[in-house]
């Protein structure tokens, strides 16, 4: 547009400048494409949260400088047209008024307001991927984890996992319209209290306030980076449904269905909400402003389910028949399968851009996957003489896992040393752990996502250093720590949040399990529960 205005100054200047009253007017010419060419674009490399923070800002000084200098030559045109009459200085003067008209547009308010409006500019490349990411993840719960949970459990018990995950999907949805969103991303104080400052520990360094309660204030124009703030809503409510449904498979097969609708609701304000807001927050979340990394979950979906869950098992307590009757295998994979298509939205999606970021995030996704999956199935073949099918649908799930908290701050040197470790770690939790203290996780939801999200975590601080081919350039051990502290830390408080939310669900349903008759019944939990049957009786 410039090069464009330039060639008509210099084939007409008298179209641009002309006289009145004895002085030079200069005629200003507006590109209609500057809006496009200010547009910010994300760096297609990983970089610290702070590092991002301050990504594409314009220093209003020099910008105020400019426009400064552009009002002191105009007032000399101005004063002295004569100076400007000759042919050649017309041209000059046109060209200027042009420059001058780009300049004075970009800065017409205050500088920082301008470039920040220029730096919020909606991508539609962005705004494509994100999208297509918020189905994925959705994709992820229903039908992917509710078919991988629901092959794995008796035939008599089927409907009821998929009724679970299907309601919970429903349920959580509704919270977060409602007020879900608002406490995890409002930087507000809750109750009157302080709002969120980066550096200070308040209330609102661990939850967010209400004022955004049944989405106020988020409209067409409303921006989070460089999508709409509608679709930021929707992404993150993705997350906050699959969440609490990873917990299903530690309870399945004796807990009543409406016990594990008030426990997943009530879990998510006690774990869910607080975990989010403090590591994704932003600046004033506690775990933030300690510089923790959580690229897309480690901490603030697997670490807290996987806890959850665990904790939950304890409670209800082992099942009648403890070992694991698979009903459907086929479904099983199927969910496998869609999981691990869908984790490309999971990781990939959090580097809210379409560009190298979300390329690093989903090539590290399937080698974390791959190399976890071949490292279990080795071990299976070297103990059993065989390999599972099931054992390499669960090892992928693990290798998964461990990857989401690392996947856009690492390279693939990182992915392929994180699976190996998925597969190792997460299979011993998931069997020789289990195995010696007993208790019933069903279908290894702490061996395989609470061990996998905290393995992640920790060695993220390790794998994300430029030696091994990582793009975060804090100092190894320091960030190490602050990411073992932080795992440690929400597994803690999780452990004790869970069993408050278990002690009350537990008042509210007048217990947890259903009865010792429906739990040995040849019916199963779906005729209890729903008065239904996944198959039909042969006639």
């Amino acid at each position: 547009a410039f090069t464009k205005s330039f060639r008509v100054v210099s084939k007409n200047p008298n179209s641009f400048v002309g006289k009145k009253n004895g002085r030079a007017r200069a005629t200003v010419f507006v590109a209609s494409s500057c809006e496009s060419e200010l547009r910010a674009k994300k760096r297609g490399e990983v970089i610290s949260l702070k590092t991002r923070k301050n990504l594409g800002r314009f220093s209003s000084t020099n910008a105020a400088s400019e426009t400064r200098a552009i009002e002191t030559t105009f007032e000399g045109v101005r004063t002295n047209p004569s100076a400007h009459n000759d042919e050649r200085k017309k041209r000059t003067l046109a060209l200027l008024a042009t420059t001058a008209g780009l300049s004075m547009t970009a800065f017409a308010e205050p500088a920082a307001a301008a470039a920040a409006k220029a730096i919020v500019t909606v991508s539609a490349g962005d705004t494509a991927w994100i999208l297509t990411s918020s189905a994925l993840v959705l994709f992820m719960t229903i039908p992917g984890l509710a078919a991988f949970y629901a092959g794995l459990v008796k035939r008599k018990n089927l409907i009821t996992v998929l009724g679970q995950c299907f309601a919970l999907t429903c349920m959580m949805t509704i919270i977060w319209f409602v007020c879900g969103y608002s406490m995890c991303f409002s930087t507000a104080g809750l109750f009157g209290t302080a709002a969120m400052k980066e550096g200070a520990t308040g209330l609102s360094a661990f939850i967010g306030g209400l004022d955004k309660m049944f989405l106020a204030s988020v409209g067409p124009a409303s921006m989070h980076e460089t999508i709409p703030e509608i679709l930021w809503v929707l992404y993150q409510c993705t997350f906050a449904i699959i969440t609490p449904a990873l917990m299903v498979g530690s309870m399945v097969e004796r807990m009543k269905f409406n016990a594990v609708m008030w426990y997943c609701a009530l879990w998510s304000f006690a774990v869910y909400f607080p975990a989010c807001h403090m590591v994704w927050g932003g600046g004033g979340g506690y775990f933030a402003d300690l510089g923790v990394l959580d690229f897309a979950g480690g901490i603030v979906v697997h670490i807290t389910a996987g806890i959850g869950a665990l904790v939950a098992a304890i409670k209800v307590g082992k099942r009648k028949e403890m070992e694991m009757t698979v009903g459907n295998l086929v479904l099983t994979f199927l969910g496998t399968a869609m999981l691990w298509v869908g984790w490309f939205g999971f990781n990939g999606g959090s580097a809210l851009s379409a560009g190298a970021n979300a390329a690093f995030a989903c090539m590290a996704t399937q080698i974390a996957a791959a190399t976890a999956a071949v490292t279990w199935t080795l071990w299976d073949i070297k103990e059993f003489g065989k390999a599972s099918v099931l054992g390499t649908c669960t090892a992928s799930i693990a290798g998964l896992a461990t990857i989401t908290p690392m996947a856009g701050f690492i390279g693939p040197k990182g992915a392929f040393l994180g699976g190996i470790a998925a597969g190792i770690i997460c299979r011993f939790f998931s069997t020789t752990v289990k195995e010696y203290f007993g208790y019933d996780d069903a279908l290894d939801v702490f061996g395989v996502h609470g061990v996998g999200g905290f393995l992640g975590t920790i060695m993220l601080g390790i794998l994300c250093h430029p030696v091994l081919g990582g793009f975060n350039d804090v100092p190894m051990l320091k960030q190490t720590i602050v990411q073992v502290y932080a795992a440690v830390a929400t597994a803690v408080y999780t452990a004790v949040a869970s069993y408050a939310c278990l002690l009350v669900t537990e008042k509210i349903t007048d217990g947890l399990r259903v009865p010792p008759e429906a739990e040995a019944s040849m019916l199963g939990l779906d005729e209890y529960s729903h008065k239904e049957s996944a198959y039909s009786p042969m006639k």
